[in-house]
Formats: C-alpha cells, sequence, structure tokens
C-alpha cells in the first residue's frame, strides 16, 4: 500500500488526484485492479468527469446544498459542528475499485478521480493498492 498525503484548502473541494494515483499504481507495478481508500470520516472519493471545472463546482454546491444546515445536526466536534461533512462522505462513500488494463487505470476518456474534501481545510490521506 502506498500513500498519497496533501493539505485541502478549502472547507469543500473536490480535487483531481488521477495523475497522483496513477503514479502509484505504476510504482506498485502488478495487479488487476487498484483500490483507492480514503481514511477519512469526513472526506471521500469519487470519480466524475474532469472536462468541464464547471461540473466540479456545480458537485461542490450541490453536496452542500443536499446536506443542508449544520445546525440541524447534534454532533460537534472541537472545530464545531461538522455532521453535514459526515451526511456527504458517507453519502459519496471513501473508496473506489478500478480495473487496470494493459495500459493502466482502465478510466473512460472523460472520467477522473477525485477526492472529497467536506471538513477542510485539513492535512489529508489517500491510500492506493493493487489487488
Amino acid at each position: 500500500m502506498l500513500e498519497l498525503s496533501f493539505r485541502t484548502e478549502r472547507s469543500t473541494e473536490l480535487i483531481d488526484i488521477t495523475a497522483r494515483v496513477r503514479d502509484l499504481v505504476a510504482e506498485i507495478g502488478t495487479g488487476t485492479a487498484a483500490l483507492i481508500y480514503v481514511p477519512h470520516t469526513t472526506a471521500a472519493v469519487t470519480i466524475n468527469e474532469k472536462i468541464d471545472p464547471v461540473l466540479v463546482e456545480d458537485l461542490e454546491v450541490a453536496l452542500t446544498r443536499l446536506s443542508g444546515d449544520p445546525d440541524h445536526f447534534r454532533h460537534d466536534d472541537k472545530d464545531g459542528p461538522n455532521g453535514t461533512s459526515h451526511l456527504r462522505s458517507t453519502l459519496v462513500g471513501p473508496q473506489q475499485l478500478i480495473p487496470i488494463g494493459p495500459d493502466g487505470l482502465a478510466l473512460g476518456t472523460y472520467q477522473a478521480i477525485f477526492f472529497c474534501e467536506f471538513d477542510g481545510p485539513r492535512d489529508r490521506k489517500v491510500y492506493v493498492t493493487t489487488l
């Protein structure tokens, strides 16, 4: 297993990590699928379109609206109420499994892997391994 580490910049943010994941999968060198896993309860990982940056912004806004007002949740932590962040990460999910073909990750033409920050800015990690 290899690890990506980085710092997010905003409270809600989708970050394209495709190139970094490709590099780690190439470094591992074997396998028929790559598992990308986020070990945080207020973050997630998804696959979506990479071509139009407005779509990424739309997804950020939609997930924020969908999760509602943080004051409607009873959960609170040292940084303040973040029940909405936990809801968003639950909806999106902590992992993605991607087949590995002869040319590496078998992503579609328009697909990219996005780390989803829902409670930033924070230091974050993503684990990558092959199966």
